[in-house]
């Protein structure tokens, strides 16, 4: 006969194998350009099954790919090519696959970024240009509030005066939300202000980014994360 507190092992045991067995896999992409460790700490602590890696047919199958991204513009670009990331990007989303873009790794999603008089072609998912933040102070560093659009599932369950961390020089600061595809539906989109108003997270069906690092933010960046998760 099993004991009582055998079966309650027994039981714990089955739950966390079920738990194991039914974590999403998140691949952060590691193209040379981003904090992935501290990415990857995040994505565990909220719950997903993570991997560090550039492998195509990895990143691929995954059940979310996280593209981080610090630095320059044009580097970011340059790294993502040459690691075959823009390809990996544009098919995960050709078959509605998740991506969440961090930091850089949501700019260069954009049309174009323009940084010291360069300008260099981004992925262009979405219409805008990057472009140097107009601050007393920059670079923007540290906590900072953000409006975010009525029916966002990003920052679900997160009260209006939850604080993200920020580091950047450059952000896309404009955003025609009423020239869009009759057909296709608007994305959210959530703002930001550093001496003007900037674009700080982006929900546009399976694409999901965020200029501040989420991965940075406490228990706010953590709230997030989960929700990001729990659409996987």
């Amino acid at each position: 006969m099993t004991s009582a507190s055998g079966k309650a092992a027994a039981s714990g045991k089955a739950a966390a194998s079920g738990k194991a067995a039914t974590a999403k896999k998140v691949v952060v992409f590691d193209y040379g350009f981003g904090n992935i460790r501290s990415a990857e700490r995040a994505l565990a602590r909220a719950g997903a099954d993570v991997e560090i890696t550039r492998d195509y047919d990895r990143a691929m199958a995954a059940d979310g790919l996280v593209v981080p991204g610090v630095g320059a513009f044009s580097s970011c670009m340059a790294g993502l090519k040459a690691a075959r990331g823009d390809w990996i990007v544009g098919r995960r989303l050709a078959g509605g696959r998740p991506v969440l873009g961090i930091c850089v790794g949501m700019q260069i999603l954009f049309e174009r970024g323009i940084e010291h008089g360069v300008e260099t072609d981004g992925l262009d998912e979405w219409p805008g240009t990057v472009g140097p933040l107009a601050a007393p102070i920059v670079p923007h560093m540290g906590w900072n509030t953000v409006r975010a659009p009525e029916g966002s599932e990003l920052f679900a369950g997160l009260d209006a005066g939850a604080r993200f961390y920020f580091v950047h020089s450059y952000a896309v600061h404009d955003w025609d939300l009423t020239v869009t595809n009759a057909n296709i539906r608007a994305p959210k989109v959530t703002w930001a202000t550093h001496g003007e108003p900037f674009v700080a997270a982006v929900e546009n069906g399976a694409l999901w980014a965020t200029q501040f690092h989420p991965e940075k933010s406490g228990d706010a960046g953590a709230q997030l994360l989960t929700n990001w998760i729990g659409t996987l």
